[in-house]
């Protein structure tokens, strides 16, 4: 599959060419994002459909190539195939994918910004309230239990009274979980407690993350949790564990628009799951891919426990979350101080000689001079870089932790190719973050990507640690 750059811009109106159009002319877009409403026959006009899409490792990616892949991609060029059967080029409607979080998704179908909402939703009486629903694509969709290996053993859904499940809030796994706790209020037994995941994580992302004992216990459709159980080995999934037994998946359109229902519900019948296609798609996505590694483990948290006191002490001097620098010297060492490069970089924050040597702090064979190195060169690089841009402190972390990745030339250009494809220059995920996927690869992606849940993992072990009264040094005073 080509290419298709043109896909991931945010545009909403179709400029017909100044001169006579014929089948060979290039298409002119208006990348300026406008809020724009009506039904398919609005949409036909206009020849341009805008498909709201979550980045997804199963439903839609960008891979090492630069080409866009993923189930619901391939499901909408399906669609795409479907609505333009007989058209000529300059007749055709064009989908054009927009990348959005998934706890965005319906609020900007609402606000006119997209057409379809492409991802694995689930039909609730909530979401029914706000969109419509084609009809389904999957039906008697289980939510099930999937659990790290080395969490508790649990036996039934009362198990979870007073169990901590990580989940996104804007899924329908909440409203499985309070569904839950009710139940379990019933019995006079406490609740399980909602950890909520940040609104661009993934089911995948979460599965990932439970996989690398990051996180205990989350809520996923079984397909999901079968699928990537051959790939993540360390999941257990509870199949005997089940808060929801009767989920359909759809797609989702603004109220009121039966025209572009038609079209989805003529869709859905031919390729739905159970269908050839739609259990080709399934299976065609289970693929190696990477995930990081346990920053839980007794030798770890050993190591996070050593390590914590000082990293506190250089973010309170340089004024920069401490927990997030932890998060970039497990990525590069995994808070391990005898590591050394290929490169010659030394210690928990792989630092260069030269480097530690113009920093003026000491010497970086010892874990203290060599923490205070990593973390005054990454606030030296925030500072420099952006200090004076219009971002939230997280997002001039992400981008500086890119930039050291990257380089800050790099990371640059890519802002401004950002603002020319109408994304956020000032926002990292799922903004910036797809242009460097598309222009410098997977690496410095999953850099800052590592990074951020490693942070997470660790704000969820301090909260953990916390709710259990614990006596650890993770937790003992000055956790704040």
């Amino acid at each position: 599959m080509a290419r298709l750059v043109l896909l991931l811009l945010l545009i909403t109106s179709f400029l017909p060419m100044t001169n006579a159009a014929t089948d060979e002319q290039h298409l002119k877009f208006d990348t300026k994002i406008n809020v724009v409403y009506g039904d398919y026959d609005v949409m036909k006009e206009r020849r341009i459909i805008r498909v709201l899409i979550p980045y997804s490792k199963t439903f839609y990616f960008i891979d090492n190539s630069g080409t866009q892949r993923g189930i619901m991609l391939e499901l909408m060029q399906q669609f795409d195939k479907q609505i333009n059967k007989g058209l000529k080029p300059s007749q055709k409607t064009h989908l054009l994918f927009v990348p959005t979080a998934r706890d965005q998704l319906i609020p900007q179908l609402i606000a006119g910004r997209g057409d379809i909402i492409a991802a694995n939703l689930t039909i609730t009486p909530e979401r029914e309230k706000l969109v419509d629903f084609s009809e389904p694509l999957a039906k008697n969709i289980h939510e099930v239990l999937v659990a790290s290996n080395k969490a508790p053993e649990l036996k039934s859904a009362d198990s979870l009274s007073g169990q901590s499940l990580f989940v996104n809030p804007s899924t329908s796994y909440i409203s499985s979980i309070e569904i839950l706790n009710k139940n379990l209020a019933e019995k006079k037994l406490p609740p399980a407690v909602i950890i909520k995941a940040p609104g661009n994580f993934e089911q995948e992302d979460i599965l990932e993350m439970v996989n690398a004992n990051l996180a205990d216990y989350t809520v996923v459709d079984r397909y999901l949790a079968i699928l990537w159980k051959q790939i993540y080995p360390n999941l257990v999934v509870y199949e005997n564990i089940t808060l929801r037994d009767d989920g359909s998946i759809a797609f989702a359109m603004r109220k009121n628009s039966p025209l572009l229902k038609a079209q989805l519900d003529k869709f859905t019948a031919t390729h739905k799951i159970g269908t050839s296609f739609g259990n080709q798609q399934v299976y065609k996505y289970l693929r190696n891919t990477k995930w990081v590694k346990n920053a839980r483990s007794e030798k770890d948290i050993e190591k996070f426990n050593q390590v914590t006191d000082i990293f506190r002490k250089y973010g309170q001097q340089y004024n920069i979350d401490w927990l997030m620098m932890v998060a970039q010297g497990y990525q590069e060492s995994r808070l391990d101080q005898k590591v050394r490069s290929k490169s010659g970089a030394i210690g928990v924050m792989q630092v260069l000689p030269t480097t530690g040597k113009e920093l003026n702090v000491g010497d970086i064979r010892l874990i203290d001079p060599n923490i205070n190195a990593g973390v005054k060169y990454i606030r030296f690089m925030c500072d420099r870089y952006f200090a004076d841009e219009k971002m939230t402190d997280l997002n001039k972390l992400l981008f500086t932790f890119a930039s050291y990745n990257a380089g800050p030339a790099k990371i640059a250009r890519l802002r401004k190719e950002a603002v020319a494809q109408g994304y956020d220059p000032n926002v990292w995920f799922n903004n910036v973050e797809r242009i460097a996927q598309l222009r410098i690869g997977n690496e410095t992606v999953q850099y800052v990507s590592n990074i951020f849940k490693y942070y997470v993992a660790y704000q969820l072990i301090i909260e953990q640690a916390k709710s259990r009264k614990t006596e650890t040094p993770l937790i003992a005073e000055k956790s704040e």
